[in-house]
């Protein structure tokens, strides 16, 4: 297994899911993981709309609300504007280990598999590809078109993990938080970050006995 990241880029975008992406946020601080956030201004909405979070639409307030609200060590979380292309993910010279995109959309899909880089979600996400860093992709959409299918198929043959978020049962879940889990923890699983959200395979099945 490869060493767990140090450094994680983690992106928000408009897709339905923003639990996800909040939850794995605050794991990935919790482990000591220092993350780079970028959001959409979509993403901004459907937190409001799923969560009725305001999330501050200036970046730097962005990442002061979000670090104080999962109390980030300092300089542990930062912040940047969808056009900030002087951010370190902008560059192979300085990419993160890996960066996951929680919630996708299936057009944020489409733009990174054909290479768009038109703003810095798609960028930092293409130099995730060209530098060979592991590069997760969590998108929320149903049913799957042919053309949705085409361009996963695409990134999974170059390497990109594609991870929908469809929670399992097997662990018998009571609350909405322990389905997020289950898929926060795939995330994590993925990544090499060390968590103990919900009891593995095997595991769940010693404790039914």
């Amino acid at each position: 297994m490869n060493p767990a990241p140090r450094h994680v880029t983690l992106a928000f975008t408009g897709a339905s899911g923003m639990p996800y992406g909040l939850r794995l946020l605050e794991c990935l601080l919790a482990a000591g993981v220092k993350v780079t956030l970028l959001a959409s201004s979509a993403a901004h909405i459907v937190a409001k709309q799923e969560l009725g979070l305001t999330l501050p639409a200036r970046a730097s307030e962005l990442q002061a609300f979000l670090a104080e609200r999962y109390q980030a060590q300092p300089g542990q979380l930062q912040a940047f504007g969808r056009e900030e292309w002087f951010a370190p993910v902008a560059s192979g010279s300085n990419p993160a280990d890996a960066m996951v995109v929680c919630p996708c959309t299936m057009g944020t899909l489409a733009a990174i598999a054909h290479g768009m880089s038109d703003n810095l979600i798609e960028r930092a996400a293409d130099v995730a590809i060209k530098e060979q860093r592991k590069l997760i992709l969590v998108p929320r959409e149903t049913p799957y078109s042919a053309l949705h299918l085409e361009n996963m198929l695409k990134l999974a043959r170059l390497g990109v993990v594609i991870l929908p978020p469809n929670p399992g049962f097997y662990h018998h879940p009571q609350r909405v938080e322990d389905l997020v889990d289950f898929v926060v923890a795939r995330i994590l699983d993925q990544l090499g970050v060390a968590h103990t959200l919900m009891a593995r395979w095997g595991e769940v099945n010693e404790e039914a006995k």
